[in-house]
């Protein structure tokens, strides 16, 4: 907690200091001198950027491979994994197309006349992405070779490749699979430590990414940030209401005592930006509310892997605005593919600290979008992962209580 805090003031003291050190350039010299500040300085993005991306492959086979062998074999799951599978499945569809209606209706990328194409360092990270079709989709799902797809970071390929390879351990004995099982997951947590490494280059990625926008526009740019903010967080707030609706319909009365349980937990998800971190407590509360031990056990790490319903809709949000901030024009059957995609690459990475930004940068470089377009928004990212964080919360929540009591009537 201590070491979130201060991750989170460290950014917020580079945006200061970016945002002064812009002004300085912006105000006291000329254009030129300005453009070629911007383009140094925005290397830092750059190097938050790869380093991100460095990760995103190893992270994603490791998690996802791991969670699904420790389901265990899926006609031993039975009717409690196919309904909370359904639950998940369809809570992801509903708050992706909550964040994409959202998006194309209050359109927060096109409040701004700053053209982002001028702050573009990190151009080879996208270079060579072919034009995405229904056709390319098709013919990139499925990998000619493991290694390629891991070294070329194809994300979809790579969640193919896991997602059978984690079936097929699951279905072998404890004997055979459990030494696979514990190096992989060896493998992860690895893997989540140099993720929380990397985080801690975020403040130069923001430093970098302020300053280089303010010295360029001067302070245009927070008229960005501001209707980026307000918009998500209305569409958080539409998804809470939502989620409660449906709480309410079936949970009935007992659903306020559930968010009184939820209290602390939601608390600490808010202020730490992390929904792993209430787990151990999201189990106690969930059980005191009078949720069969087994059904919490079963429902709630799953949910961690595949309901992140708050993330889910930020990830459609934050890639369709950087599209709009950029002019690239996405019509509605490549919005729609790009939900489907969210929908697969988002699956195995819960409980990664900033897991929607590494999902959304990989999205973004497969339809085209400027991968660098999400150092525009990470100096506002912490607010926005306190909202979605909280949300995954309560979605989970919602799900392990509503699959109880639909076992409880069996």
């Amino acid at each position: 907690m201590k070491s979130n805090n201060k991750l989170f003031l460290a950014i917020v003291a580079a945006m200061i200091i970016g945002g002064i050190l812009g002004n300085f350039i912006h105000t006291g010299y000329d254009t030129e001198t300005a453009a070629a500040f911007a383009k140094n300085i925005k290397l830092l993005g750059t190097i938050f950027i790869r380093l991100v991306q460095m990760i995103i492959a190893p992270l994603v086979f490791s998690t996802l491979v791991v969670g699904i062998a420790k389901m265990g074999d899926v006609k031993m799951v039975g009717r409690v994994g196919g309904k909370a599978l359904g639950w998940f499945l369809t809570a992801s569809l509903i708050s992706l197309l909550l964040g994409m209606a959202l998006v194309n209706w209050l359109e927060p990328g096109k409040s701004t006349v700053i053209d982002m194409s001028k702050l573009a360092p990190a151009d080879d990270l996208v270079k060579g992405t072919s034009s995405f079709s229904l056709e390319n989709f098709v013919t990139h799902i499925i990998p000619k070779s493991i290694f390629e797809a891991l070294a070329a970071n194809e994300i979809l390929q790579i969640v193919v490749f896991s997602v059978m390879f984690g079936i097929a351990l699951s279905t072998l004995s404890e004997e055979k699979s459990k030494t696979i099982i514990k190096a992989l997951d060896t493998v992860a947590h690895v893997v989540l430590k140099m993720v929380s490494y990397i985080m801690w280059t975020a403040p130069l990625g923001v430093l970098g990414a302020v300053a280089g926008a303010v010295a360029l526009y001067g302070f245009d740019i927070w008229r960005l940030y501001a209707g980026y903010l307000a918009d998500f967080a209305l569409g958080i707030l539409l998804l809470w209401v939502l989620l409660l609706t449906v709480g309410y319909f079936i949970l009935g009365n007992r659903l306020f005592t559930l968010l009184k349980r939820l209290a602390s937990p939601l608390l600490v998800a808010f202020s730490t930006t992390s929904s792993e971190a209430v787990f151990p407590k999201l189990t106690e509360e969930l059980e005191r509310f009078g949720c069969d031990p087994k059904i919490v056990s079963f429902t709630l790490p799953l949910g961690y892997s595949f309901n992140l319903d708050g993330s889910m809709m930020y990830m459609t949000f934050a890639s369709l605005f950087i599209a709009q901030v950029y002019g690239i024009d996405m019509p509605i059957e490549k919005q729609l593919l790009m939900l489907l995609v969210l929908m697969l690459t988002s699956k195995g990475v819960a409980g990664v600290p900033r897991a929607s930004l590494i999902v959304v940068v990989a999205t973004c470089a497969m339809f085209d979008i400027p991968a660098e377009g999400i150092a525009l928004i990470l100096p506002i990212d912490h607010f926005c992962d306190m909202g979605r964080s909280m949300t995954n919360v309560l979605g989970n929540a919602l799900a392990t209580s509503a699959i109880d009591k639909w076992e409880a009537k069996k």
